[in-house]
């Protein structure tokens, strides 16, 4: 995988090196515990109050918390960002029933190629690039909106609010597009690791006197703590499986009819 797919698909990596890097640290500590030189001075620790776990694991609680929260919140304004564009393409559709033939037409044929490029604009999302195609679809919707022939044929509130809904459609595009270049913060999650490291060395050092015991709690935590981080991982890019956001509301926006290539034109 070169630099560029790494940048691209880096919360996959994240994912794996947390799954992987907390069943290694379990190990260690295991090997520390019961193997290494330092078995003796471990069990020496003995005496740890077991509250004492709680200081350290509710600290990472609390920041897999925040994070997940983010990572989330990303998803669920990327799909209303969906919705939002899908809605305004349909209030277009409706401003423009009362058009003359001519200019229905020319409005929906480009309210339709607008949407076919916006769909195939999706698998770039993933890669996080867009599409020189859709700006340009944008463009001629936003100039066909606000020309003089539109004027005249709907008077100044309706185009107005046929420009307003244009640029909710540019605006809601702008932030998918914002949302779709959202990247794992390497610091966030570096803390989080430490932490989680430290959580698995207090609960050994509370069963500091008993290695099976302190195996076994360990690995509970482990088998608890890396799925849940590795699942919050895999979804740092809301256009990305495995819960990509789909582009279904917006291709279902605009009527078959409309999207039609024989029906644009009668």
């Amino acid at each position: 995988m070169n630099l560029g797919n790494w940048h691209t698909y880096d919360h996959y990596g994240y994912a794996l090196f947390a799954v992987l890097g907390t069943f290694a640290a379990v190990g260690l500590i295991h090997w520390v515990m019961q193997r290494s030189p330092w078995v003796q001075w471990v069990r020496s620790l003995h005496g740890v109050a077991p509250p004492f776990i709680n200081i350290i694991g509710v600290l990472f609680g609390l920041t897999l918390a925040f994070l997940a929260n983010d990572t989330w919140n990303a998803h669920d304004r990327a799909m209303n960002a969906v919705y939002k564009e899908a809605d305004a393409l349909r209030s277009l559709i409706a401003l423009s029933t009362h058009l003359d033939e001519a200019l229905q037409s020319n409005v929906h044929e480009v309210l339709a190629d607008y949407v076919q490029a916006n769909a195939a604009e999706w698998p770039l999302l993933a890669q996080r690039r867009i599409s020189p195609e859709v700006n340009a679809k944008g463009d001629t919707l936003l100039g066909l909106l606000s020309s003089i022939q539109l004027a005249q044929a709907t008077g100044g509130n309706v185009q107005a609010l046929m420009l307003s809904k244009a640029m909710d459609i540019r605006d809601e595009r702008n932030l998918r597009i914002g949302l779709s270049q959202t990247h794992i913060n390497p610091l966030k999650w570096l803390g989080m690791a430490f932490l989680g490291f430290l959580t698995l060395i207090s609960i050994a050092v509370v069963h500091a006197e008993n290695a099976r015991a302190a195996f076994v709690a360990i690995m509970l935590f482990a088998l608890a703590a890396a799925p849940t981080a590795a699942i919050v991982l895999v979804q740092g890019n809301p256009f990305q499986q495995p819960s990509s956001v789909s582009p279904a509301p917006i291709l279902l926006a605009v009527p078959p009819q409309v999207t039609q290539p024989g029906s644009l034109r009668r």
